[in-house]
């Protein structure tokens, strides 16, 4: 099955482009917006549009593999490739990309996707958010052109040999709007939670950790309090964007200490806390992340410390993964380029009994989230993030119902398998 034509079209993502160095410079925010100069490398405002491209490849029976080219909210910040414009994308999927891709065969995913991620324009790799849409239309073809689901082709080509497929529990992000958001996730019973958005020391950590702490204690009795059955016991996972580092001048006794008051608010449920410290680069995070993880393993404290900044490709996910730099990584999912990198970072993880994360931002499509929901499920992610949006319920929908229906297709087909194999017998 080979490509008959490409499509592109200027699409929507499910948030926003923010510049997160302006924001923790102190940005004020008004309303939904913020007020300021942005600081990040083709920023027009602190906050605007996220944009991304819908790319889709035409087959030779008619069938359409989709994907869409999108990057992270906080694009440009952690040494990730710059703010993703859809028309500059479109120029050149169109001009660039399109004749080299017509004619090629998406019978199978792999070797395809990879040439795909190593594409160079001018001697430059392609934007990260190009690649990423390029590899999902490509493993969604490959998946229509074989006519099972996207989760199977990946465990076939990668050689995970489970026949076990398994729901993936979600991690949802409350945004901003971290108390009414909380009470959905609740209500819907989702397992990991509530991200917080903790962004901002002043407003948000508290210049002592005061306000995180609070809210910790709030989040706590908020789930005893409304929670339907004695059986659900979230996992509280807390993003913190390097604010705790910041306020504790990286000390990693004093962090430790703090982790551990903040373990103690959430009891009786475990505690996650991304990005304790950004370092402003990838060396120095890793070895904050290392030590603060052995700080924890090594005197009986149950946090459990993720990676985000800095871990942004594949090798940064073996380079943390390698050096035990937190309990769990997260692949973060458009940063990788290729989905291929999706799947491989998730493997390297779990070979390396480190958490796998599949996770991404709120600011893809339901293209996006369709296409690395199956990825997670193939791979047996340790967790996969609930998306686009913030509005929590969106997010929630889309990944729940994509996993539950790719469940039941494989069930399906397995049941269907093993019913005539009875029958020649």
């Amino acid at each position: 099955m080979k490509i008959k034509e490409i499509i592109c079209s200027k699409s929507l993502t499910g948030f926003y482009f923010d510049d997160q160095a302006a924001i923790k410079k102190g940005a004020v925010q008004d309303g939904f917006n913020y007020l300021g100069e942005p600081i990040t490398d083709k920023f027009i405002a602190i906050r605007q549009k996220g944009e991304a491209v819908s790319i889709m490849f035409i087959l030779e029976d008619g069938q359409v593999g989709v994907g869409d080219a999108a990057a992270v909210q906080y694009s440009g910040a952690g040494g990730r490739d710059p703010l993703f414009i859809a028309d500059e994308g479109i120029e050149i999927l169109e001009e660039k990309i399109r004749p080299l891709l017509i004619g090629k065969d998406v019978s199978t995913f792999k070797e395809l996707a990879e040439e795909i991620d190593s594409l160079k324009i001018e001697g430059k790799l392609i934007h990260t958010a190009l690649r990423y849409g390029l590899t999902q239309a490509l493993l969604d073809s490959t998946a229509k052109a074989n006519k099972i689901t996207m989760t199977e082709v990946v465990r076939k080509e990668y050689n995970i040999g489970s026949d076990v497929y398994n729901r993936i529990p979600m991690f949802a992000q409350t945004g901003d709007d971290r108390y009414t958001n909380v009470d959905k996730m609740i209500l819907k019973e989702v397992e990991v939670m509530p991200h917080a958005l903790i962004n901002n020391i002043e407003t948000k950590l508290g210049l002592k950790g005061e306000i995180l702490k609070e809210y910790v204690v709030w989040l706590r009795n908020r789930v005893l309090k409304l929670r339907q059955s004695d059986d659900y016991n979230p996992v509280f996972h807390i993003d913190v964007y390097g604010t705790i580092g910041q306020i504790f001048d990286n000390d990693y006794d004093k962090m430790y200490e703090y982790l551990k008051e903040l373990e103690v608010a959430a009891h009786p449920f475990t505690l996650r806390i991304e990005g304790p410290t950004d370092a402003g680069n990838r060396m120095d995070t890793m070895i904050a992340l290392k030590t603060i993880t052995a700080l924890i393993n090594n005197n009986g404290s149950k946090v459990e410390i993720v990676a985000d900044e800095w871990c942004n490709t594949l090798d940064d996910v073996k380079f943390f993964a390698d050096n035990n730099a937190g309990h769990m990584l997260q692949v973060k999912t458009p940063d990788l380029g290729g989905i291929n990198n999706v799947i491989e970072a998730l493997q390297y993880c779990s070979e390396r009994n480190i958490g796998a994360y599949s996770g991404g931002t709120c600011n893809e499509t339901n293209i996006s989230a369709e296409v690395t929901t199956n990825i997670a499920i193939a791979c047996n992610a340790k967790q996969c993030l609930a998306k686009p949006g913030m509005g929590t319920d969106e997010g929630i929908m889309i990944v729940n119902n994509i996993m539950n229906r790719t469940l039941a297709l494989i069930k399906y087909r397995q049941d269907w398998f093993l019913w005539n194999i009875q029958q020649d017998l």
